[in-house]
């Protein structure tokens, strides 16, 4: 991250980094709180290293990390991750055909393992099924892969469907609140029968009316195959 770009970020959400000073302790600047939430961000450095770089308290650089996070989240989530609208899904299928040839996408769905140390008292509510402990990213993406809808923090143990199932992208495709396109005709096809908007995701997740996934097998025949591609 530029200078600049560092400055422009600390203008927007610097307020929320302030803290008061006591009779004993000096605060730390939002600037350099800032400095060590990126640099974990970027890094995914350990506190206990961190705080050697910084030369602060490990319990300061935990509460650094904390307290950027939230206020990016609380401050610039609505702005550059703001629920989608129709004219967005819209948006979102067109790029999809005019890219990938897929009529009537509204975006491609996966989850994603994050590797963390284990929670202490947890048991095994983060230990996924490649041996690990892991909280879970589970994200939607345009076809040029930028964030739709994010879900975070889910436990490793956690299954790719039961995650979607229980977000709020998962419940308001199950209840129709997303404002989701009304069903069209196929690119082509003016006069077609109207088919649904759809996600596409991999065999992990439930086979909807709003949501593909692949044909499974090896032994497939040509259509089969050109839809998985």
């Amino acid at each position: 991250m530029s200078a600049e770009k560092m400055e422009e970020l600390l203008s927007i959400i610097g307020p929320d980094l302030r803290r008061q000073c006591t009779t004993y302790r000096a605060a730390i600047e939002p600037k350099q709180r800032l400095a060590v939430g990126l640099r974990y961000l970027a890094s995914g450095d350990s506190f206990v290293s961190l705080a050697f770089s910084y030369r602060l308290g490990e319990t300061t650089v935990r509460n650094s990390v904390y307290m950027v996070s939230k206020a990016i989240e609380r401050i610039m989530m609505a702005q550059y991750l703001p629920p989608p609208t129709e004219d967005t899904w819209r948006e979102v299928a067109q790029r999809f055909w005019e890219k990938w040839n897929f009529p009537n996408c509204l975006g491609a769905l996966d989850g994603k393992h994050v590797v963390i140390e284990k929670p202490p008292r947890s048991g095994s509510l983060y230990f996924n099924y490649k041996k690990t402990f892991s909280t879970v990213l589970m994200a939607l993406v345009d076809a040029d892969y930028r964030f739709l809808v994010i879900n975070v923090g889910d436990y490793g143990r956690s299954s790719d469907g039961g995650i979607y199932a229980g977000s709020a992208l998962g419940i308001g495709m199950e209840h129709g609140t997303l404002h989701v396109p009304p069903n069209a005709p196929l690119p082509g096809e003016a006069t077609g029968k109207r088919m649904p908007h759809v996600i596409v995701a991999d065999a992990a997740f439930p086979l909807k009316n709003y949501l593909m996934r692949p044909y499974p097998g090896a032994l497939l025949d040509r259509e089969k195959r050109i839809y998985n591609y």
